[in-house]
């Protein structure tokens, strides 16, 4: 009896993603993804989990932020599985930044993080699905199944407690201060944020160190931040790093 009753709780994630699958509407046009991981072998073993349990084809890799940028709007995918942090743009700036560019493509984050902030984030920027890495391979491919057809997904325990406060802020309504920087100001705040001197990134972005420091002060200016230390917080608390990078 008590195997009968592990089976009636556990029940989805015992089954096969093909019998899952099966659960899901089938989809009028051929299901594109790009995977995008910092790690080769992830990407590897990534993509021998879609082959073998998805219809679906897997069309790009790419290794860091500014190319799997590149590359969703190049390819325009169904879908693009990115890893949260990554290096060059983080997979929330990515999400960002795709949704100017190739809006129709829908983003699957993969993380090891479960905070909160990072989740509500990641809903700000329109992301349709976050799987937490710890997730089971059925898991994975039942949310990557519902984020083709448009259907927000998160990992358990995220899904009730992430929704509760992205819907408490959203009725906020306040000014996000993050939009009003732009695309240079976000890359040197990303690039700041892990402990880069101006003078590296202004070697990274192969601009003047007199040019980075003038975005670093617009910026800075613009989000109301008066120290490294609160820029790095800042960028922690919205999940643009985070404190092992």
């Amino acid at each position: 009896m008590e195997g009968a009753a592990l089976h009636k709780t556990t029940a989805p994630n015992l089954g096969s993603a093909r019998e899952q699958c099966e659960q899901v509407p089938v989809m009028s046009n051929p299901l594109t993804i790009v995977l995008a991981d910092d790690h080769a072998v992830v990407r590897s073993g990534l993509r021998a989990l879609l082959e073998r349990s998805m219809s679906c084809t897997v069309v790009g890799e790419a290794g860091n932020g500014p190319e799997a940028l590149a590359l969703v709007e190049r390819l325009q995918p169904i879908l693009l599985v990115v890893d949260l942090m990554m290096p060059g743009l983080s997979g929330l700036e990515v999400a960002r930044q795709l949704r100017q560019t190739a809006a129709q493509t829908r983003v699957v984050i993969l993380s090891m993080h479960a905070d909160e902030s990072y989740v509500r984030e990641a809903l700000r920027v329109g992301v349709t699905a976050y799987v937490l890495k710890e997730a089971l391979s059925t898991d994975f491919i039942y949310a990557l199944q519902q984020a083709a057809l448009g259907r927000r997904y998160l990992s358990p325990p995220l899904s009730e407690k992430a929704l509760d406060a992205y819907a408490s802020q959203t009725a906020e309504t306040m000014l996000d201060l993050y939009e009003t920087l732009t695309s240079r100001e976000r890359e040197i705040l990303y690039l700041a944020a892990q402990g880069m001197t101006s003078a590296e990134i202004a070697d990274h972005l192969m601009i003047g160190v007199r040019t980075v420091d003038t975005h670093r002060a617009s910026m800075m200016r613009k989000l109301g931040l008066h120290t490294p230390l609160d820029l790095i917080r800042y960028a922690v608390r919205r999940g643009i790093v985070n404190l092992d990078s």
